[in-house]
């Protein structure tokens, strides 16, 4: 026979790991491969199969796993179908048991238990439990498949005694593992109870519930799942009735997972303090027990909220921090918006980092607070840039060099009246003292700074240094998981952050979003992409800023509305008008808000 790959094998295989995964495109992705499980490290989302073909690959160079379907089947005990099972994978054979022909006349010693345990004996009868023959003290739960044929044989010793015997429970050896109860129930009625304990599905059913079934191994054991997969599909709701044990119920995080269906469960207050189904019989009765089934509710999907739930807000009322020029403050309806994550990028030499220092600096003025990580300068080097646009065009002194160039200073006092104004407020990655581990530090420091001393922006200056990786690694896996956790932990510490990014090398085409160098999807996390760069026949003072991506609102500046900036080489100040290269910041406003007069210190010799 030929085997015809179709997209839901590859989802169903995705259940039936329990294994996080997601659709990106034409893929399947994997948050865990199912070979290595991301090695020692825990490497995610190495793992995909591409829903065209039906191929797998792991990406991890260690593992390296590569097939298709049929592999992933024979494998993982998937089971695609009988017939493929049986043609293509030569999967394990399993003993064949004979099945009775007649229905098994439960036994007295096993009616009398059962009895004991809250269970009828028309349950025990109809589920065909006995005892062993030489053995009246070793309870048997026969397991019967959907056509009624004997696969799985379970034993229960009724005088059980931890210091002399070895094991309460077990099963015959080589059997194939499927789930007791199938036989008795009726796949019309779409809902199916799962319980751990056989005799906890017995307790079920005495409840008068129609489909109770139980694992054939405990909580932890799914090895009945390849097995089952097509019978428990017939099914579109699972109510989970589970062990309570410390504040959980065991199965349910499993059959989330897997069940394709609605997965509900039983309520913690109709367990009634109880352990299990066979306790609440016992203690309550049996329409505890049915109530405990009936009000079952549906568990919600992690993460996953009612819309109509959601708090409506005015967009444009949410905190934000205004950038200081007014054309990209226009676009971005005010600003750069708490929990936001800003790319800038553009050619070297072309002023990216100035601007971005030109917007942390004007969230001083603002009264906010900030935190830099420079990767390619000093920290003196990072200061003295940062507290010439500060001071402003009025404040800065030029000076002729030898080698007939400009250099351009603020006197001392300057200098210190700036620091002391933001003093507290403006905070600096100390990149003297990283050790091997960078990235991931720079972002633990970065999160213990936004809590600790109340950042409102960030600024990571530049992406490449901020990861600090080897030739071995895989640049663009390590570019995705930096940004993907940046981006997280913006929006859960509700603050702003600005990424540098180096330009794509040799680039051509008109979309800026392309313009980004490295792996192609850091641009899809991201909640703004600006770029920064020289026009056509700009002068050497002049700037075009594109705004190609603006989640928030969607308004972009590209093309003919691309903003023109301009830039003063001695304030080194950023604005779309030069009025405002004199315009005065805090440290030097009295509190009429008018401007002190100039210093004019010379601070050389």
């Amino acid at each position: 026979m030929k085997y015809e790959f179709q997209e839901r094998d590859a989802f169903d295989f995705a259940r039936s790991t329990g294994i996080r995964h997601f659709r990106k495109g034409d893929e399947l992705r994997f948050t865990e491969c199912p070979y290595c499980l991301g090695g020692e490290r825990r490497d995610k989302d190495t793992f995909a199969i591409n829903l065209r073909t039906g191929m797998f690959k792991c990406m991890r160079a260690s593992c390296g796993q590569q097939g298709n379907m049929i592999t992933l089947s024979r494998d993982h005990g998937f089971r695609l179908s009988a017939e493929v099972d049986e043609y293509y994978n030569n999967r394990k054979t399993y003993r064949k048991l004979k099945t009775p022909e007649k229905p098994i006349e439960p036994k007295p010693p096993a009616v009398e238990y059962m009895l004991k345990r809250g269970v009828s004996e028309s349950v025990t009868q109809k589920y065909q439990l006995t005892t062993q023959r030489e053995n009246e003290n070793i309870l048997v739960f026969p397991f019967f498949d959907e056509a009624g044929l004997m696969q799985y044989v379970k034993y229960r010793k009724l005088d059980f005694d931890k210091e002399k015997d070895k094991n309460k429970e077990w099963c015959e050896p080589n059997c194939k593992p499927i789930l007791f109860g199938m036989q008795q129930c009726n796949t019309e009625n779409g809902t199916l109870v799962l319980t751990e304990g056989q005799i906890d599905s017995l307790s079920v059913a005495e409840a008068g519930i129609e489909n109770a079934v139980s694992v054939p191994t405990g909580k932890n054991g799914f090895t009945w799942v390849p097995y089952c997969w097509d019978w428990l599909s017939r099914f579109d709701t699972l109510i989970v009735f589970g062990d309570y044990e410390r504040g959980e119920i065991t199965l349910l995080a499993d059959m989330q997972k897997r069940f394709r269906g609605a997965v509900k469960a039983v309520r913690l207050e109709d367990y009634k303090d109880c352990k299990d189904a066979n306790e609440l019989l016992l203690k309550h009765g049996r329409d505890a027990v049915r109530a405990a089934v009936e009000n079952a509710e549906v568990i919600p999907v992690q993460r996953v909220k009612d819309l109509a739930d959601v708090e409506g807000v005015d967009l444009y009322s949410l905190p934000k921090i205004p950038t200081g020029i007014k054309g990209i403050d226009k676009v971005l309806s005010g600003g750069i918006y708490y929990g936001q994550t800003v790319i800038v990028t553009g050619k070297r030499g072309d002023g990216k980092s100035t601007l971005a220092s030109q917007i942390s600096a004007n969230a001083l003025d603002l009264g906010r607070s900030i935190f830099a990580y420079s990767g390619e300068l000093p920290d003196y080097m990072f200061k003295r840039w940062m507290n010439l646009q500060i001071a402003g065009k009025r404040n800065v002194i030029d000076k002729a060099l030898p080698d007939g160039g400009v250099g351009y200073y603020i006197t001392k006092d300057t200098d210190r009246k700036i620091s002391e104004w933001y003093r507290n407020r403006a905070k600096i990655y100390d990149n003297q003292s990283a050790d091997d581990n960078e990235p991931e530090d720079l972002l633990g420091t970065i999160e213990r700074s936004v809590q600790q001393y109340g950042v409102d922006l960030v600024l990571l200056d530049n992406l490449m240094t901020a990861l600090d990786v080897g030739v071995e690694v895989d640049i663009y896996r390590a570019q995705s998981k930096f940004v993907d956790k940046l981006v997280k932990m913006a929006k859960r510490l509700n603050v702003a952050v600005i990424l540098i990014v180096h330009p794509r090398k040799n680039r051509s085409g008109d979309d800026d979003t392309d313009e980004v160098a490295g792996s192609a999807d850091i641009t899809n996390k991201v909640d703004i992409v600006m770029t920064y760069k020289r026009g056509k026949d700009q002068g050497d003072n002049e700037r075009k800023l594109t705004i190609s991506k603006n989640r928030l609102t969607g308004r972009l500046a590209v093309g003919d509305r691309a903003i023109t900036l301009h830039y003063d080489e001695a304030s080194k100040r950023i604005s779309d008008h030069i009025g405002a290269f004199d315009t005065p910041y805090g440290w030097e406003r009295g509190e009429d808000g008018f401007a002190k007069a100039k210093q004019c210190e010379i601070p050389f010799d």
